[in-house]
Order: C-alpha cells, then sequence, then structure tokens
C-alpha cells in the first residue's frame, strides 16, 4: 500500500515539476508548484516526518508562494509586451542546460556512499525543540545567510516591479 502511494505522490511530483517548468501562463506555474510542493509533503508524511510535512506546507506553499504570485501579479507577466528571444540565446540556454545535466550526471557516477557507523544517542530528531538547537547552534551562518538572500530578493523584486517617474512629471 505504502508503494502505491509513493509512485502516485512521485508521479505527481514529476508531472507537476514538468508543467511548473513548461507551462507559459506565470499564473498557472505558481499553481502547478502549489500542488508540487503538497505532493512533496506526502513525500516526508511517508518517511514519518511530520515536522518536515508541516514546515514544507507552511513555508513554501504558503508564504513563497504567496510572495511569488504578489511578486508576478506586480510585475503584470501575464501580458504579452516581452519580445521573443534571440536564436542565439535559445541555443546558449540549452547548451548551457545541457552541460549542467552532463556535470550532474558525471558527479552522481562517481559519487560513493560514505558508510559510517552511527551511535544511537536517543534523542527525537523530529523533536521541534531538537531541530531548533541544530538550526541555531551548528546551522546559524547559512540559516542567516538564507534570510538575507530572501531579504535581497524581496528588495529586488518590490524596485524591479516599481514604476518609473516620467521625466517631464518630475
Amino acid at each position: 500500500m505504502v508503494t502505491i502511494i509513493f509512485y502516485i505522490l512521485a508521479a505527481i511530483t514529476l508531472g507537476t515539476g514538468i508543467l511548473t517548468v513548461l507551462s507559459k501562463n506565470p499564473i498557472h506555474s505558481a499553481i502547478y508548484m502549489i500542488i508540487c510542493f503538497f505532493s512533496i509533503s506526502g513525500h516526508f508524511l511517508l518517511l514519518n516526518a511530520l515536522f518536515l510535512a508541516v514546515i514544507n506546507i507552511v513555508v513554501y506553499a504558503g508564504a513563497v508562494m504567496v510572495l511569488l504570485l504578489f511578486t508576478l501579479m506586480l510585475m503584470n507577466l501575464g501580458e504579452q509586451h516581452e519580445p521573443k528571444k534571440k536564436v542565439i540565446s535559445r541555443v546558449a540556454a540549452t547548451l548551457s542546460g545541457c552541460l549542467m545535466g552532463v556535470v550532474l550526471l558525471a558527479a552522481l557516477l562517481r559519487s560513493a556512499p560514505v558508510i559510517e557507523n552511527y551511535k544511537a544517542e536517543g534523542l527525537d530528531y523530529q523533536s521541534v525543540n531538537i531541530i531548533g538547537q541544530v538550526l541555531l547552534d551548528e546551522y546559524l551562518v547559512p540559516f542567516e545567510f538564507a534570510a538575507i538572500l530572501l531579504l535581497a530578493a524581496m528588495i529586488g523584486a518590490v524596485l524591479i516591479s516599481k514604476k518609473e517617474k516620467n521625466e517631464k512629471n518630475a
């Protein structure tokens, strides 16, 4: 039964991930991404990681998608006023994507699993207290860098969407 649910969730995740990238309408793309986030939360539930499932729904499907939709609405990306990309740009993007895929495939094939013996400490790593201690003790610097990155992205989105004043009206 669990295997069937896993394959259903995997199909939903892959399908909505592909639709997110291929959709021409940015709002539809955002909706597909929300469905993808919910299916990934289903995978977390199958792994009995309840905290990660709830955080994935609250943070990604909630806050990040609201921010993304707000940005899309500010930038008016639904309008078709953007000119077509040149052929050389498309070729360069396709080539760089293929090269990145080759690098990722080579890294995957050359990697070897690290097998270590871990000591059982008797701690519940799904506890919010333990996760908070690990996050704010061992991973404080990356946590702060992520916060600064999100703040810079929000400021950039507001500056991009801001309407410029005409020289005559100033």
